[in-house]
């Protein structure tokens, strides 16, 4: 049973974390060379194609964001079928993980809404904001990256090699 829940938890990382990864790492660049779209009767036509990129990475973050509640449901089932609750790595990448689930809620996806609002609404979108969005996403990947090497690495685990 420990095994068919690793792999489940393993899947769960790769299928629902990923993509929140490389679609937020892709907004703020996207963002900063989406096309203002420009009403149809005032000349010019529309180009409405990069503001769709945007609310489709956007969408993607939101969606996957909500299906990876599942790896720390899983994370919990494997660990108590491992015995490890208490490990001091398991606490570590427990808190990591709750810190990038806070700063993904509390400044990316709010920052991607707003972004894509202005956008949106046909307004220029600055580079400070798209810069800040960048940073707060960085961190959010540097702490899923420091959580994979715990759940690797596993210091000071029994059950590791």
């Amino acid at each position: 049973m420990t095994k068919i829940l690793l792999s489940l938890h393993v899947l769960a990382a790769i299928i629902a974390i990923g993509p929140v990864t490389v679609a937020a790492s892709m907004f703020p660049p996207a963002a900063r060379r989406a096309v203002v779209p420009v009403p149809a009767g005032a000349g010019g036509g529309t180009d409405a194609g990069d503001v769709g990129t945007v609310r489709l990475l956007h969408r993607i973050c939101r969606v996957y964001a909500g299906l990876g509640i599942a790896v720390p449901v899983l994370g919990f089932a494997t660990a108590a079928a491992m015995g490890v609750l208490g490990d001091a790595w398991l606490i570590t990448s427990i808190a990591l993980t709750a810190a990038a689930a806070g700063l993904l809620i509390a400044f990316v996806l709010p920052r991607q809404e707003e972004l894509l609002e202005q956008l949106t609404d046909r307004q220029p979108v600055e580079h400070a904001r798209t810069a800040r969005l960048a940073m707060f996403t960085g961190l959010f990947n540097l702490l899923w990256a420091t959580v994979t090497v715990l759940m690797i690495v596993r210091p000071g685990s029994t059950t590791g090699a």
